[in-house]
């Protein structure tokens, strides 16, 4: 019984020192720009494994040099009700869990921006249980600290575009030889559709979905 306690102290120590740390670099993140990500670093560690070289490309910039059209395209593919939330979309994850019940699996999540930045900053692709509970109770601390402008900022500066391409500025470059500040509304929607698997989709192939981003930002008012 002892011995139990004391391994639920140790562990609750843990878990407050984590915590701790994550608050303290998401206050650090509201002025500076992370030298590396968890994402960043996982795909670092899975290329020692694996043939050929890799070179990570990665150049944060602020929002003024980021193309308004690509800010709101990965809104409205993303995170649709962004600037109405706190960090968590209790009404799309109440959508996705009763889709979930009738057709008896998930095929969809209802992750928000702030969460996908929690994960992209402290954690690796790989889903787990644990990874979630963190993502739901970070995300309102990250969207209280950091505030909308910056969260967003940072997402698109951090996410992944692409083999070793990270952030808007790597991800005009690589696919486009351009700069992030110089994205047309075609180029951003497709840059958008391949947010969910970037490293597989290519911007030239998503005619639809980026066709379907485009319209959602139609009606988002997003002219």
């Amino acid at each position: 019984m002892k011995k139990s306690r004391k391994w639920i102290r140790r562990a609750g120590k843990a878990v407050a020192l984590c915590y701790g740390y994550w608050l303290c670099t998401l206050v650090a993140l509201k002025w500076m720009d992370p030298w590396t990500t968890g994402v960043q670093a996982q795909r670092r560690f899975e290329s020692w494994f694996r043939p050929g070289s890799y070179e990570k490309r990665y150049t944060p910039v602020p929002m003024a040099k980021i193309s308004p059209q690509l800010r709101r395209a990965v809104v409205a593919a993303e995170d649709g009700r962004f600037h109405e939330h706190w960090g968590l979309d209790l009404g799309a994850m109440a959508e996705v869990a009763r889709e979930g019940a009738e057709r008896g699996t998930l095929r969809r999540g209802a992750s928000t921006i702030t969460q996908q930045l929690v994960k992209n900053l402290y954690f690796t692709t790989h889903a787990n249980p644990v990874r979630k509970v963190v993502e739901w109770t970070l995300a309102p601390a990250a969207d209280f600290i950091l505030g909308k402008e910056r969260v967003l900022e940072l997402y698109l500066n951090v996410i992944e575009w692409g083999p070793g391409v990270f952030g808007a500025e790597e991800a005009a470059r690589y696919h486009y030889r351009g700069s992030a500040a110089g994205l047309g509304r075609d180029q951003a929607t497709r840059l958008a559709a391949c947010i969910p698997a970037p490293r597989r989709r290519r911007p030239a192939a998503m005619n639809r979905s980026a066709a379907i981003i485009d319209a959602r930002m139609r009606t988002m008012g997003y002219p």
